[in-house]
């Protein structure tokens, strides 16, 4: 797992390959990012599932309550097959810009 903070955004990128695992050690240090707008890279796992994704929906839910953004990156996703409540998109840059859009929705009152 590999930690970068930049500005009001923590990338934490999976260096294992194991979406699961990755969760399980986000969920585990989640105290030290929940004041942050957080980006979830989870590129190098080629095998992503719609199960896996869900298993994000209820950390995505609990970040979103604190009034913080959180995006999943995933590359090889079918992104038509996630709920509508999760916000998964294919890279870092796309991932930076929704943080982007949501902070200015979130500051005009949205």
């Amino acid at each position: 797992m590999k930690v970068e903070e930049k500005g009001h955004t923590i990338t934490i990128k999976d260096t294992q390959g194991s979406s699961s695992a990755f969760l399980e050690k986000v969920t585990e240090q989640y105290n030290s990012y929940k004041g942050k707008n957080l980006i979830l890279d989870l590129s190098l796992d080629g095998e992503l599932s719609l199960n896996g994704m869900l298993a994000f929906l209820p950390l995505s839910n609990k970040h979103r309550k604190g009034k913080k953004s959180l995006v999943l990156v995933a590359p090889n996703f079918d992104y038509d097959e996630a709920p509508d409540e999760m916000v998964i998109v294919p890279t870092l840059l796309e991932a930076h810009d929704i943080i982007e859009m949501e902070e200015i929705e979130r500051d005009l009152g949205f």
